[in-house]
């Protein structure tokens, strides 16, 4: 049995099956889109919270937020499964296709054979579409890969049942109703109030802006605090989780000024334009900061210097977001 699912690649692995899913059943939706009406842009920084026992780094909201959130604001009702018996995960998983529903599900990263060597390590947030299967092998749309992928049974639960941080647990999500209209307006604003709220308002110390100052403050003590070898790792741990994990940071900012590209015709907002440049400025911004990381991780420069410098980096940042999301509140005058 195999769905007649279109699938289309894209940059992330959860808006991207957030918009599949919609335009499979009649949305016309893109990746930005479901991006920023699920506001999944985000930044926290939290010592406390271990991912292969190092310090959490995060540039987006947790794990399925974005696909609960966009259904919401649009009213579309979903149906949402975790599991405790692998056997009824994998039964229920079946009845869902026979019946011809495309059905979203979380996954480890690590238990998926068809990611290449080096991409599979323990993270276990990752989100793809399962939309058939033939003998034992489920025919997966993985939204990060350019065409259909296969994956067995065995393998896809043992995927769906990871232990560790963000354990999906057999998660799985799938539509059962669309709207007869969507107020596209009202819940692209209710995602951007969201995010400014976020990044700008949180009370929490390691959350928006603030975060990324905590992050910075954190890492210029890193070389004296912790030592050399352990420093190169936590940073390149902050490094990995910025740009292999999800896209990352500046991969993040560019899905959000496309977001607002888009949402700015929508609004007929011109406003919008211009803070979608600044947005992608933000993101070279990250991106920078990355590749500075990378050549400190290979022992290019001293290390404390450096680190000087890419806390430089890490406040400049937080203050081109906290200007960029100070003017965007006020771009849709609430």
């Amino acid at each position: 049995m195999k769905i007649d699912f279109p699938h289309r690649q894209f940059a992330h692995c959860e808006s991207g099956v957030t918009a599949n899913l919609f335009n499979y059943h009649g949305l016309p939706c893109s990746e930005a889109m479901a991006f920023g009406i699920g506001a999944g842009l985000f930044f926290a920084y939290a010592p406390f919270i271990k991912i292969n026992f190092l310090p959490l780094t995060t540039y987006r909201t947790a794990p399925g937020s974005i696909f609960k959130k966009t259904t919401r604001r649009l009213g579309i009702k979903v149906a949402r499964r975790k599991y405790r018996d692998p056997k009824v995960a994998e039964a229920e998983l079946d009845q869902l296709l026979q019946s011809g529903r495309p059905v979203g599900a979380q996954t480890g990263v690590f238990w998926l054979p068809f990611f290449p060597p080096a991409y599979r390590f323990h993270f276990n947030g990752h989100n793809l579409i399962v939309i058939g299967k033939e003998g034992d092998d489920y025919l997966i749309s993985d939204p990060i890969f350019e065409e259909t992928v296969r994956c067995s049974a065995a393998d896809l639960l043992k995927a769906r049942f990871a232990k560790g941080a963000l354990a999906p647990k057999g998660k799985i999500y799938s539509i059962e109703k669309m709207p007869e209209r969507v107020d596209l307006p009202e819940a692209i604003e209710a995602g951007i109030r969201e995010v400014c709220r976020t990044m700008l308002k949180t009370p929490l110390p390691m959350v928006g802006v603030r975060g990324i100052r905590l992050l910075a403050r954190q890492l210029a003590k890193w070389p004296e605090k912790l030592g050399e070898k352990q420093t190169i790792l936590h940073l390149g741990h902050v490094i990995r989780m910025q740009e292999e994990i999800g896209t990352g940071g500046g991969g993040f900012r560019f899905i959000y000024a496309a977001f607002l590209q888009e949402a700015a015709e929508v609004l007929q907002n011109d406003k919008l334009i211009g803070l979608s440049q600044r947005c992608t400025e933000v993101g070279d911004l990250w991106r920078d900061f990355a590749l500075t990381a990378s050549r400190v991780c290979k022992g290019r420069e001293t290390v404390q210097d450096s680190f000087d410098g890419l806390a430089a980096q890490l406040y400049q940042c937080a203050d081109r977001e906290e200007a960029l999301f100070t003017d965007l509140r006020a771009a849709i005058g609430r």
